[in-house]
C-alpha cells in the first residue's frame, strides 16, 4: 500500500509498504480519505520531542472508508461495510482500527466524505456544554469545529455570538445561525460589545475553540457569573496562565471538552452520523480544500497558513 511518512520538519514522502493485517478484534479499512487536524501542526513543525521519520500513515486520525479485512472475534461488521473509525495511521491507503472504534455509515451517505473523529468531537463538546434555548452563547474561533458548534447551538435555541479573526469565518458563522458576529481584533472592544449585547451580564456559555492564550483570556472575560467556560481549543504549545481571581469571583464552571474515553468518543461519532444522515447537520460545505495523498504536505501547510476561503482540508486516497 501507499502510505505517507513525515521525514523531517515540513517534509513528507509517500512510500510503498506492506498492508497491515488485522489482529484479534480489529478490522482493516481501505481508506477513502482522512481529514487534516490542526493538532498535526506541532509535529509537522518538528519540535524537539518528535522522531523522524514517522511510522507510515502516522498523524492521520480522521479516516473513513470500507472494511476489507476482519480479525478474529469481530462481530457486527462485515466486509464491504462503509465506516468511519478512530484510527491513528490514516494518511495511507489502509489502516487498522479496533472494532469497537468503528461506526457504520448508512447508504444515504454513500460517496460523501465523513471524517468521523472531528464530527464526533463536535457532538461531544456540544453535549458537555449543556446549551439550552434562551441562553447567550459566545463561540471564540470559527473554524471547522466552531462552525459546527454554531449550528448546533443556534438550532438548540441559543443566541450565538461568534467571535473570529477572518471575515470569511464571520460570514460562515452567520450562515450557520450566529445572531451576532464580532471581529477578533481589539480585546477591550470585544468585551465591551459582548457586555452591551448581553445587558451587562455576559454569556451563559462560552466555547473557546482556538487553542491560544489570548482567546482563552478573552473567553474568561465574557463568561457571566455562574456561567460555563468550555475549553475546546487544543492547547499543545506550552503552559497557560488563567485569571484565577476572575474565575473565582464569578464562580465559573470550566469544562475541558477534549474527550479521552474511547466509548464516549464513538458515541459522539454515532450522534454525528445520525445528525448528518437526517439532514440536521450538513458539513459538506465546510470541507473547503482537498488534496491527494501525495500532497499531504500542501494540506498541512494550508491548515497552518489558512489561505483565503480555507476551513477544513481533506486528504483523499
Amino acid at each position: 500500500m501507499r502510505a505517507a511518512r513525515v521525514t523531517a520538519p515540513g517534509r513528507i514522502a509517500v512510500e510503498t509498504v506492506p498492508k497491515p493485517a488485522p489482529g484479534p478484534g480489529q478490522v482493516r479499512i481501505r481508506l477513502e480519505g482522512s481529514g487534516v487536524c490542526a493538532s498535526n501542526l506541532t509535529p509537522w513543525a518538528g519540535p524537539d520531542w518528535m522522531t523522524f521519520p514517522t511510522e507510515p500513515g502516522s498523524l492521520g486520525h480522521e479516516g473513513w472508508g470500507v472494511v476489507d479485512g476482519l480479525g478474529e472475534g469481530v462481530a457486527g461488521l462485515a466486509l464491504g461495510d462503509r465506516v468511519a473509525a478512530l484510527s491513528h495511521k490514516a494518511y495511507a491507503e489502509y489502516d487498522l482500527a479496533d472494532a469497537g472504534a468503528v461506526v457504520k455509515l448508512p447508504d444515504s451517505l454513500a460517496g460523501e466524505p465523513f471524517p468521523g473523529e472531528p464530527l464526533g468531537c463536535a457532538m461531544n463538546i456540544f453535549r458537555r456544554s449543556d446549551i439550552r434555548a434562551g441562553q447567550d452563547v459566545a463561540i471564540v474561533g470559527i473554524g471547522f469545529l466552531g462552525a459546527i458548534l454554531t449550528k448546533l447551538a443556534s438550532d438548540a435555541g441559543a443566541r450565538v455570538i461568534a467571535i473570529s479573526r477572518r471575515p470569511f469565518s464571520l460570514d460562515l458563522a452567520r450562515r450557520m445561525g450566529a445572531a451576532e458576529t464580532i471581529p477578533m481584533e481589539d480585546h477591550g472592544a470585544i468585551i465591551g460589545r459582548v457586555k452591551e449585547l448581553t445587558g451587562g451580564i455576559f454569556c451563559d456559555r462560552v466555547i473557546e475553540a482556538v487553542g491560544k492564550q489570548w482567546p482563552l483570556d478573552l473567553a474568561g472575560e465574557i463568561t457571566r457569573e455562574r456561567g460555563r467556560l468550555i475549553v475546546a481549543g487544543y492547547h499543545q504549545d506550552g503552559p497557560r496562565q488563567v485569571n484565577m481571581w476572575l474565575w473565582n469571583w464569578r464562580g465559573i464552571d470550566v469544562i475541558n471538552a477534549h474527550e479521552r474515553d474511547p466509548e464516549v468518543y464513538v458515541q459522539g461519532m454515532r450522534e454525528a452520523v445520525d445528525a448528518v444522515a437526517s439532514g440536521r447537520l450538513d458539513p459538506s460545505g465546510l470541507y473547503t480544500h482537498r488534496f491527494p495523498l501525495e500532497k499531504l504536505d500542501e494540506a498541512l501547510n494550508a491548515t497552518r497558513d489558512r489561505p483565503a476561503g480555507f476551513l477544513k482540508a481533506l486528504v483523499t486516497v
